[in-house]
């Protein structure tokens, strides 16, 4: 179970957090609930926390720079009411943002995510490293013990998190122990894009493209991949190519 925290200076944005934590024990627990970055470092030092939900525009220090303070955060989910924060928070290795007001459907999809990591990490499903074979339209890599093949075009996007990636596909997913670097190197760069420090997008499976992200379709529903201002130019540059 996650062992979270609420760092936000809005009375009812901690309450409406507070309501949702509530509706789903099993997953997940409140720790304590926090008015500003300090009181949120003085939960971090007593207790365990395993996932903070953290507002961006907090007055004296903003979660941004609290965030960046710390050695050892936790998981991070950020909330805030302003998109154009988005990518900071997704270049700081966050793993979700949540645009207030916050439905309890995208709150239980950021959860889910959390809680996917969380479980990989504390349970030691990470399998291990290898080296990565490349076909004519397919890549195999080590995963569970085993080689998995995986065709380029079933590939929607891979997404890198702390010392694994996870490559996600229509029907499932596949996790191995890679690094970002490698597998944008062994990838065939006609069809897939490095958008971001943890993200490769096929660029066939790009829907459409608002300011700093991407549209994707994972299972039926939209996705939205962020563009890291190292990557903009170059990922621009094609997608004007091919425009009318």
């Amino acid at each position: 179970m996650l062992r979270a925290i609420i760092v936000d200076d809005e009375p009812l944005a901690l309450d409406v957090l507070e309501t949702f934590i509530e509706r789903i024990p099993g997953t997940i627990t409140l720790v304590a609930k926090c008015s500003n970055a300090l009181e949120a470092q003085k939960v971090l030092e007593e207790k365990e926390v395993d996932l903070m939900f953290l507002d961006i525009q907090m007055p004296q220090l903003t979660g941004v720079d609290f965030l960046r303070s710390l050695k050892n955060p936790p998981m991070v989910i950020f909330t805030t009411a302003y998109s154009e924060y988005a990518l900071d928070g997704f270049e700081l290795n966050a793993v979700d943002y949540l645009l207030k007001p916050i439905s309890f459907e995208r709150f239980m999809k950021a959860v889910n995510r959390a809680s996917e990591l969380h479980d990989l990490q504390s349970q030691g499903e990470i399998p291990e490293k290898d080296e990565i074979e490349t076909g004519k339209d397919f890549i195999f890599v080590k995963s569970d013990k085993k080689l998995v093949k995986v065709k380029y075009n079933d590939i929607i996007y891979i997404e890198g998190l702390k010392d694994y990636v996870i490559i996600r596909m229509d029907h499932g997913r596949v996790i191995t122990l890679q690094t970002m670097k490698s597998l944008d190197v062994k990838l065939p760069s006609g069809i897939f894009k490095r958008l971001h420090r943890s993200y490769i997008v096929n660029m066939d499976r790009i829907n459409a493209i608002m300011g700093n992200m991407v549209e994707v379709y994972e299972k039926g529903e939209i996705k939205h991949l962020p563009i890291g201002k190292n990557y903009r130019e170059e990922l621009l540059d094609i997608i004007n190519k091919n425009r009318l």
